[in-house]
């Protein structure tokens, strides 16, 4: 064994002649192992509010969506493409067509996102789980053109899920002149009756913006040929796993594509959190480093109180570097213990809060009642190797200063 582990190890779990210097110690594990759960906890909350918002997104994002590179269209009949819905990996898919329109209803206007869909969509989505009313999902008869809109949207424009009198949807036409004596006859209209149906997703995004209608309705409105779409939405396969068969679809459809998954699709959103996770490590990994500051007051005592010791060794032999590799190994020793006590303290806080909801979020009318947690391995490692790194840093340099002064 290594001499100066060795003696740290003897000096750890040995008493001292001061009580003083035990109970700056344990005052030193202890101030670690509260930081190293506060890590623990505070990244597992956000990890919760992370799988909060995808169970809630996933009603209307499919697993991957596909998009043009340029332009807003692209031909579903092209080679790409139709290798691409061949892929074992892919259990169904949807074409789309979407864009921009004004949509009128007793003299309110609205500006909605039109998204035409075709019956394979509610393979794709999980629609019925987002539905309220008492109609069926049927966006086409033939006859009508029906519209599915978000329950936001639907208060907007005082509609009611039975409107009496038909949508007015209103596009703009692409190329050809603009005609200023007569506006109307820039755009192009149709009009959508009631299904009986409305969607709630709890997410302003979709329940403000979004109207259901048919693919051929959205092709006619916006003036797009049959085999044209503005996104192509995949269900996996069973036991097919997401990143592989995103790999798959990439190198498939080639650089004119745009291959996402979920987190991908609400980029903004999991984004903001993930930079909020990080600013939140960094701030805690601080508190943890005034922390580690309690590490040096100990070791400073236990170096003035083996200064005797230190001498001892000097004259049968030993070098600096091994008597401040002494202390060294004492601090990394108390930031290992306390990396460990926090990391199971922070698991037990997180279980606590899993099962009995410890605490509340204080609004008894929003969708989480309790913070939620999800324990997730790469943080714990994380933590554990930030605390010993943090701890490592925090004693080098004053340890090697205090052993050239004291010793």
């Amino acid at each position: 064994m290594n001499l100066s582990l060795y003696i740290a190890r003897r000096y750890m779990f040995s008493r001292k002649s001061h009580q003083v210097i035990n109970i700056i110690s344990a005052v030193a594990i202890s101030g670690v192992a509260l930081a190293a759960a506060a890590m623990v906890c505070v990244l597992s909350v956000f990890n919760g509010f992370r799988a909060v918002v995808a169970e809630q997104f996933t009603a209307m994002d499919p697993e991957i969506k596909v998009t043009a590179s340029l332009g807003k269209v692209f031909s579903t009949s092209s080679p790409a493409v139709v290798q691409a819905i061949q892929l074992p990996c892919v259990s169904a898919v949807s074409f789309c067509v979407e864009d921009r329109a004004m949509v009128q209803y007793g003299g309110k206007q609205v500006m909605a996102t039109i998204k035409g869909v075709d019956d394979n969509f509610t393979k794709v989505a999980a629609i019925d789980n987002i539905l309220y009313g008492n109609g069926e999902f049927v966006l086409d008869d033939g006859m009508n053109s029906y519209a599915v809109m978000g329950g936001e949207l639907m208060q907007m424009l005082n509609c009611g899920i039975l409107f009496t009198s038909p949508l007015e949807v209103y596009a703009p036409k692409r190329g050809g002149k603009v005609n200023m004596t007569i506006p109307s006859n820039n755009f192009n209209k149709g009009v959508l009756f009631s299904s009986g149906l409305v969607f709630a997703l709890n997410q302003p995004e979709y329940d403000a913006n979004y109207i259901l209608v048919s693919s051929e309705f959205a092709r006619r409105l916006f003036r797009r040929a049959g085999d044209e779409a503005t996104s192509m939405e995949m269900r996996l396969s069973e036991g097919y796993d997401v990143a592989k068969a995103k790999k798959q679809l990439e190198s498939v459809l080639g650089e004119d594509f745009n291959v996402q998954d979920r987190y991908e699709q609400q980029e903004d959103v999991y984004k903001v959190m993930q930079i909020e996770k990080l600013v939140s490590y960094i701030f805690l990994s601080f508190i943890l480093l005034v922390a580690c500051f309690n590490i040096i007051g100990s070791l400073a005592m236990l170096i003035i109180e083996k200064r005797d010791n230190m001498n001892t060794l000097r004259s049968m032999g030993a070098e600096n570097h091994t008597i401040a590799n002494i202390f060294v190994f004492e601090g990394c020793m108390v930031s290992f213990i306390g990396a460990v006590a926090g990391v199971v303290i922070g698991l037990l806080l997180c279980l606590l809060q899993q099962e009995f909801g410890l605490l509340s979020m204080g609004a008894r009318d929003w969708a989480i009642q309790d913070y939620p947690v999800a324990v997730e391995a790469g943080d714990i490692l994380a933590v554990f190797v930030t605390v010993l790194l943090v701890g490592f840093a925090a004693v080098w340099l004053p340890v090697r200063l205090l052993t050239r002064r004291f010793v």
